[in-house]
């Protein structure tokens, strides 16, 4: 029984980890943006009288994103490299 819980138990610490390396990632950035949830209308004419521009809501949102997911493939990297630092002096 303790066999089949012990993935589990190793899969909860390796979450846990991830999570704490990409808090800390996230606490070394400047400026993190978070990305814009109201979408422009795509109505030309409700958007030339705001001045908001759809693509470049999108552009902003799409360079933010591509920023979380290296941050989160950074984290994943570090983990990767402390698992195997820990198995190597096993």
């Amino acid at each position: 029984m303790e066999d089949s819980k012990k993935p589990i138990d190793q899969y909860v610490v390796r979450r846990q980890r991830l999570h704490e390396l990409l808090i800390a990632l996230i606490h070394q950035q400047d400026d993190l943006e978070l990305m814009d949830c109201d979408a422009p209308s795509l109505d030309k004419a409700t958007n030339l009288q705001k001045g908001h521009d759809p693509a470049s809501w999108l552009d902003r949102n799409k360079r933010i994103l591509n920023q979380y997911q290296a941050l989160v493939r950074s984290a994943v990297t570090l983990d990767a490299l402390l698992d195997s630092e820990q198995s190597q002096s096993v």
